[in-house]
């Protein structure tokens, strides 16, 4: 059942936090790839129930996009074999779709799919979790777009043939008037729920020079302003008012992700942002990993977060994909070092964990003892912390010990938390220049000082381990400027956590 309280909104007491049923909240999750509704036999009471108890906070649900599996994007809930597919619209016929099922009558709700997300909403309201609802995405080529229920062989009403890029623009006026009434729809149908935040798009983009003709950027965003004031026109007329997220549309030719429009003029709440090349902001650009790459780039991750906390609107590195193909330990090793970077400069984060599928809800044997458990103790540890007044932390970190990175979160002059990591890439990395090249003594031991600039007081010291959730006892450092702590050899990361006595 919904909960009775206001909507999860930005907390008025620190706008890159989140306040839910009167806590701040950090988004965090490892989270299935968003096709719990539309895969029919994905069983997300189990689902959902596993996140609870790991304490994470998100999960991300995608309404009508569906995809196909392809060597480097692998099996997920959001790639439904056909029959299992579970559409907002019936299947009615005449005549059949391009995926050989009947046709979808767009003019007639699936109960089905209604009752399902319903019955998801409410358990993850029941569970405390929070539900980004992202109601449309970009279809990338042919052969996803044939899925599509607006695709126009798709369905018995009479829609004008559209290439795929065309998806995210306004150049069909009947193609817009279905997607804007899908819009309203599911805007009305999910209004009462207190644990949903509304995305309008997952990764839209612009300037497909492969096209020639195909929607510019600024088409792309004229669609998404559009689609914005339908929610916003939508939600005036019912009890609750829904934060609103996403981002501006990206470049396909040449690949640029830019911010500044997300950040300062678009009407979003909340910016979400995927870690990759290109990024821009301010003048300045940002690599933060290929996909499926099995790259790190961890200093681009700290540095972009750190240069845009100062934007009013909270950013959450989303759909972070630069080695969750990988299920492996050095994959998961990489996504936590990111995650705990992310979270530590003031953001959120949400990471594709591929090993959750139908009939697996809960992921593997595996999943669950390395990054399904590294994720919950990333969550504890942050909500332990005062929220409210913590912020990242720059210049208070003097040195760190060879390839150690350093980024420091916490309130000044009460608890400085410096998260160390080694920043060295892998050797299975692909694709980066030799500026960045691997190092095969990437995860050996680390070991040396952190040199801090402290307030003149006692404090009490100790090292927390992102991989078990434990801490070491404490010992007691005077501080000042140019205060040493001796770090012992650490694997990969760990956190020094300095508290003023």
């Amino acid at each position: 059942m919904a909960g009775n309280d206001a909507p999860i909104c930005i907390h008025p007491q620190n706008n890159k936090l989140f306040l839910f049923r009167g806590k701040p909240l950090v988004l965090l999750t490892a989270t299935e790839h968003y096709g719990a509704v539309i895969n029919r036999p994905f069983r997300f009471e189990r689902y959902l129930a596993d996140l609870a108890v790991r304490g994470i906070t998100l999960t991300r649900l995608f309404i009508l996009f569906r995809e196909l599996q392809t060597p480097i994007n692998p099996y997920s809930p959001c790639k439904p074999e056909t029959p299992d597919y579970v559409a907002p619209f019936e299947r009615t016929g005449p005549g059949r779709a391009l995926d050989g099922e009947l046709k979808y009558d767009l003019d007639r709700p699936n109960g089905e799919f209604f009752a399902r997300l319903h019955d998801f909403l409410s358990c993850a309201s029941d569970h405390g979790i929070v539900v980004e609802v992202v109601l449309l995405s970009n279809t990338y080529g042919d052969p996803i777009w044939e899925l599509n229920p607006f695709h126009s062989a798709n369905n018995v009403n009479s829609m004008k043939a559209a290439s795929w890029p065309e998806y995210t623009s306004m150049r069909h006026e009947d193609l817009f008037t279905r997607q804007a009434a899908h819009v309203r729809r599911i805007v009305e149908e999910i209004n009462h729920y207190d644990n949903v935040i509304i995305e309008i798009c997952n990764e839209p983009g612009g300037d497909f020079d492969k096209l020639p003709g195909s929607p510019t950027r600024e088409e792309v965003n004229a669609w998404l302003d559009a689609l914005i004031t339908v929610v916003r026109e939508t939600e005036a007329a019912l009890p609750r008012r829904h934060l609103v997220a996403g981002q501006e549309a990206f470049s396909y030719s040449p690949w640029v992700q830019p911010t500044e429009r997300s950040f300062a003029e678009m009407d979003y709440d909340v910016v979400n942002i995927h870690p990759l090349p290109n990024t821009t902001y301010a003048g300045s650009s940002f690599d933060m990993g290929d996909f499926m790459s099995k790259q790190l780039k961890l200093r681009a991750v700290r540095d972009f977060g750190q240069a845009t906390y100062a934007e009013a609107k909270p950013l959450c590195y989303d759909e972070d994909n630069v080695a969750s193909q990988y299920k492996d330990h050095d994959g998961w090793t990489i996504h936590r070092k990111r995650a705990w970077t992310t979270l530590f400069t003031g953001n959120h984060y949400d990471y594709i964990d591929f090993s959750i599928i139908p009939l697996r809800e809960t992921g593997t044997e595996e999943s669950r003892r390395h990054i399904r458990a590294w994720v919950s103790h990333l969550s504890r540890f942050m909500h332990s912390l005062d929220l409210i007044h913590s912020k990242p932390l720059r210049g208070v970190v003097r040195t760190t010990p060879p390839y150690a990175i350093e980024t420091a979160f916490g309130v000044p002059e009460k608890r400085i938390c410096v998260y160390l990591c080694d920043e060295r890439e892998i050797a299975a990395a692909r694709g980066l220049p030799d500026s960045a090249a691997p190092s095969p003594d990437a995860g050996a031991p680390i070991e040396g000082t952190v040199v801090l600039d402290l307030p003149h007081a006692s404090y009490r010291a100790s090292l927390f381990d992102p991989q078990t959730g434990l801490s070491s006892p404490s010992v007691t450092i005077d501080g000042g400027p140019n205060t040493q702590v001796q770090i012992p050899p650490f694997v990969h990361d760990v956190l020094l956590d300095i508290k003023r006595s």
